[in-house]
């Protein structure tokens, strides 16, 4: 589910959007760039989205006439999108996102879902009348937002290479695999869209840059969007379409030429406060994503002393008040950073509530646990020491049993500038290590980035049913493959999923999840999407560890979860139908997992659990 905190005024429904063309900019020079075009561009297309979503609210929903103004509603939005979302990603991902009720964290009020893909849902699989009419008067309003937002704000190259950057990761995470338009799935048809707007919005705006400082890189723009295109129109069947050959042969090469294209017009240096490394010619790169957009402020930048204190205090069992728990109890890197059992053994040795996550890869993410108690990876480190069945020393209480091993006194004069006698310092040493925990450098990252051309073909197979027939990239996005939401990664996503209580798939869990937050009925059972980067070394699966292998897991996704499984889930995320998955086609898609294996983090030699005696 996602929370948002948005502007939404009702009012916006009925606004008048007269003097619409006055509107349009004028000719606006920027860094020597007329943006005028492309800000016309923008706004035409909100403008015409405004239009049509008012036509379809004088349709019945059922009507072919509704799904030809709906096709037209999404091509025009799509090509507004980038820069409308960019301003407004709240209103923006609302106006696109699921079809599911929105939790409104300020009032505390569950919103009933609307936006496009509320209304796809209406018009394919049938909507009363009166609630079609509110749907399409709710979505104008935040189409009448965003509208206002593109004519208020001029456009920079800033904001336009930020904006297609997002829109570029849009078409590999949401558009092909279905996110968007799950039911009509006008995903492909809508990735030309987007393409072709990039093409005609450049070559407005840089082309004549481009051609003057670097002609054969401007050719190559124009042949790769082209190549990209014509893939598409002829595979475009959604379950057959080959999403493998389609990233690494036609998106890739042009998300390499647009970072090109940025470096060659030298207009914008890029940013570091932004999820992506701007840089990095792929989404696919090791270092394709920002650490220090996902770290809490007070500790980006850790330097290489701070890290090496937080290894070293990762493994130092002397940090728990029992002398006999450390980080790695729970947390081994020869099993991927997990414990292999079903839930942790606390410091007594009884058993917790939970499974042990892998912590690769952690730090890409915006709520950790399994139920999102901790806002981030400090808190989740402090919430470790602070329970009673693990580490049970408070964050201000500082261990001095540590300093008895005198190797610290220097590692905390190098990291800290002094020996630290509070908590909050080695929180801090230890989440700079955990940062470091990544891995994308698999078979998986390997070939997308084309360094290597070993897939097999039942890998191929398991990759495209995992980004389109099988959902799976609808909730593990690519291409880090947890629930962070692409492109503005300002959330990671819960859901209810039904999962059972034994492997025997006959009684539902009795865990609450998220529902310790705000007891809602909509969040029973509700859990944090992991990566599933690694699955292949971090059994047992689910928050409670209830199924020891990945096959026990497809068999629970191809029956459509806890609700395809009979028990009663009113608010459950995952579609209730079966998924019709062959058997052949669910060991492909375990084939594919497995090619998403990295757990060489390090470069060096498994780290063992320190001597407590140390």
């Amino acid at each position: 589910m996602y929370k948002f905190f948005f502007f939404f005024i009702m009012l916006c429904s009925v606004l008048s959007c007269k003097n619409k063309n006055d509107q349009l900019a004028a000719v606006h020079t920027v860094d020597n760039v007329d943006w005028s075009y492309a800000e016309n561009f923008y706004q035409k297309n909100m403008t015409e989205a405004v239009d049509l979503i008012d036509s379809l609210s004088k349709v019945d929903a059922e009507s072919d006439e509704a799904k030809k103004i709906f096709i037209a509603l999404r091509v025009a939005f799509k090509k507004a999108e980038p820069y409308a979302s960019y301003l407004n990603p709240e209103v923006g991902h609302r106006a696109n996102g699921p079809a599911l009720p929105v939790f409104a964290e300020d009032t505390e009020r569950i919103l009933n879902p609307i936006g496009l893909q509320k209304i796809e849902e209406s018009i394919y699989e049938g909507e009363e009348p009166a609630a079609f009419k509110r749907e399409t008067s709710l979505t104008k309003g935040l189409m009448v937002n965003l509208m206002q937002n593109v004519s208020e704000h001029k456009l920079s190259s800033e904001r336009f290479f930020i904006a297609t950057h997002q829109q570029l990761l849009r078409i590999i995470s949401l558009g092909i695999t279905g996110f968007d338009t799950p039911v009509s799935q006008l995903g492909l048809s809508e990735t030309v869209v987007s393409l072709q707007a990039l093409k005609e919005v450049y070559d407005h705006t840089l082309s004549e840059l481009i051609k003057k400082k670097n002609s054969d890189l401007d050719t190559e723009f124009h042949l790769n969007i082209a190549r990209a295109v014509a893939f598409i129109q002829k595979n475009g069947d959604f379950n057959s379409f080959d999403r493998y050959t389609f990233i690494r042969e036609y998106m890739n090469p042009i998300t390499r030429n647009w970072v090109s294209i940025r470096k060659e017009s030298g207009l914008w240096e890029g940013v570091n406060n932004k999820p992506f490394n701007f840089d990095a010619p792929t989404f696919f790169e090791k270092d394709a994503f920002n650490v220090e957009y996902f770290t809490p402020p007070v500790n980006r930048n850790p330097s290489e002393k701070q890290i090496a204190l937080g290894k070293k205090l990762f493994l130092d069992p002397n940090l728990s008040q029992s002398g006999k728990m450390a980080c790695v109890t729970c947390h081994m890197p020869d099993k991927a950073y997990t414990d292999g059992i079903a839930v942790n053994v606390g410091n007594n040795g009884s058993p917790l509530e939970r499974n042990a996550p892998t912590l690769i890869n952690s730090a890409f993410q915006k709520s950790f646990f399994w139920d999102g108690r901790a806002e981030n990876i400090l808190d989740q480190i402090s919430s470790v020491f602070n329970n009673k069945q693990e580490f049970n020393t408070g964050v201000h209480e500082f261990s001095t049993d540590i300093l008895k091993d005198t190797t610290y006194h220097v590692l905390f004069e190098d990291a800290f500038g002094r020996i630290s006698n509070r908590n909050n310092d080695i929180i801090k040493a230890i989440s700079s290590y955990i940062s470091t925990l990544n891995g994308f450098d698999s078979k998986f990252d390997k070939n997308m980035r084309a360094e290597e051309d070993s897939f097999t073909s039942e890998e191929k197979l398991g990759m495209n049913l995992f980004m389109g027939k099988a959902l799976c990239a609808t909730c593990h996005f690519m291409p880090l493959t947890n629930g962070t939401v692409p492109p503005f990664y300002a959330e990671t996503e819960k859901e209810v999923i039904g999962v059972p209580e034994t492997k025997e798939n006959q009684t539902l869990d009795d865990d609450l999840g998220f529902y310790w937050r705000y007891n809602k009925p909509e969040h029973l059972g509700m859990f944090k999407t992991p990566t599933v980067r690694n699955a292949e070394f971090t059994a047992p699966y689910m928050h409670n560890g209830v199924y020891n292998t990945l096959e026990e897991v497809m068999d629970f996704y191809n029956k459509g979860g806890g609700g395809g499984m009979g028990f009663d889930l009113e608010h459950q995320t995952l579609p209730f139908d079966e998924l019709d998955l062959t058997d052949e086609e669910q060991k492909a898609i375990i084939a594919f997992l497995k090619t998403l294996s990295d757990t060489n983090v390090e470069g060096e030699d498994t780290p063992q659990l320190a001597d407590a005696t140390s």
